[in-house]
């Protein structure tokens, strides 16, 4: 079987690299195919994964729908090529608009209730969409649920151990505490109108933070002059390392705060419009902690971020809520690699077990 796996984020490099061996493993042969966004094609090319070239993409309302159609043309020309079975892709339109042109199937996972441009241009043309169990929305008969996040796809102990080599890059003592702040360019389609944390209440962020601990911030935009020290420099394939051994990941990833969750360490969220999966990793695990944009709720974030910090026992109590979360939770790859191998007509291979 042949299989087309498009990227269009950094972050779905890491939920497919794991699905992609495993699949080679059995003798499948995939192809990646991905957008110029960020370090998408930098994190390809650390994990030794070849890809095609799908063009930068574009910011605004016009340039994002010129880029369709330029996108949808781009893949058709590859699967002519490649004459892909099966394609794979987390939510957006362009693969499986193009497998439904050539009449064939195209699974496709989110996680990300607010998307709704990408739903509308999506849904419709693929065959199965699968979300985790906390998705909030219903997206009729295509969706299928599973139990657990996208994150683990890459952050289960079956696929990540964590590597303190990591603070010697950073200038960390074992022990010592830091912080990684996120901050966000809201470029994306479903970031549009918002406005992400005030330059005021960012300084304050990190002057509180930094009273405390370390501070590191990854940004994907410009930072105000007074915090550009803080930025946080190591290869782009350490950063969950980071996350791993840091004391808080505050910010306004929703990304950065899952992954943090799934690896025991405790996560601020500021977003209007919050996800399923980081209510369920509060309500539940009380691993994250969501908070709107509002100027109130940005304050209260610093204050909840101080009080994490100042806890003697957060890295204990935290790392022990990750275990009850990987507990209840299945392996996202292993699913991943099971409901593709249901569209495998020649010599199908096993299903694998996945962890309940």
């Amino acid at each position: 079987m042949k299989i087309l796996i498009d990227i269009n984020h950094p972050a779905h490099v890491h939920y497919f690299r794991h699905f992609a061996r495993i699949m080679q493993s059995y003798g499948h042969e995939t192809l990646f195919v991905s957008r110029n966004k960020e370090m998408a094609q930098r994190l390809l090319a650390l994990y030794n994964i070849p890809y095609m070239d799908r063009g930068k993409g574009r910011d605004s309302r016009l340039g994002k729908l010129m880029y369709l159609i330029y996108a949808d043309y781009q893949l058709f020309k590859i699967s002519a090529a490649f004459n892909p079975d099966l394609y794979l892709n987390f939510l957006h339109p362009y693969p499986s608009q193009v497998a439904a042109l050539l009449g064939k199937p195209s699974l496709v996972f989110s996680d990300t209730e607010h998307a709704s441009l990408h739903h509308k241009l999506t849904v419709p043309f693929a065959t199965k969409v699968y979300t985790p169990a906390c998705y909030k929305l219903d997206l009729g008969q295509k969706h299928v649920r599973f139990n657990s996040f996208m994150e683990l796809s890459y952050l289960h102990p079956n696929y990540f151990t964590p590597n303190p080599a990591i603070l010697d890059v950073l200038g960390v003592q074992p022990g010592e505490k830091y912080a990684i702040v996120r901050f966000v360019s809201w470029a994306a389609a479903h970031d549009f109108d918002h406005t992400g944390m005030s330059a005021a209440n960012k300084l304050k962020a990190v002057q509180t933070l930094a009273g405390h601990a370390k501070v590191f911030i990854t940004s994907e935009g410009a930072l105000p002059t007074a915090l550009e020290k803080y930025r946080i420099s190591i290869p782009v394939d350490k950063m969950h390392d980071a996350i791993y051994y840091s004391s808080l990941v505050f910010g306004e990833s929703a990304t950065m705060a899952s992954e943090a969750a799934v690896l025991g360490t405790p996560a601020i969220f500021i977003d209007n419009d919050g996800r399923g999966y980081t209510d369920e990793e509060e309500r539940k695990y009380g691993l994250v902690f969501n908070f709107t944009e509002s100027n109130a709720d940005q304050l209260r974030a610093i204050d909840k971020a101080e009080a994490i910090l100042s806890d003697k026992d957060a890295p204990q109590k935290y790392k022990h809520l990750r275990e009850t979360l990987l507990a209840d939770c299945i392996d996202t790859t292993q699913f991943m690699v099971n409901q593709a191998l249901q569209f495998s007509t020649a010599h199908p291979d096993p299903v694998m077990p996945v962890n309940s």
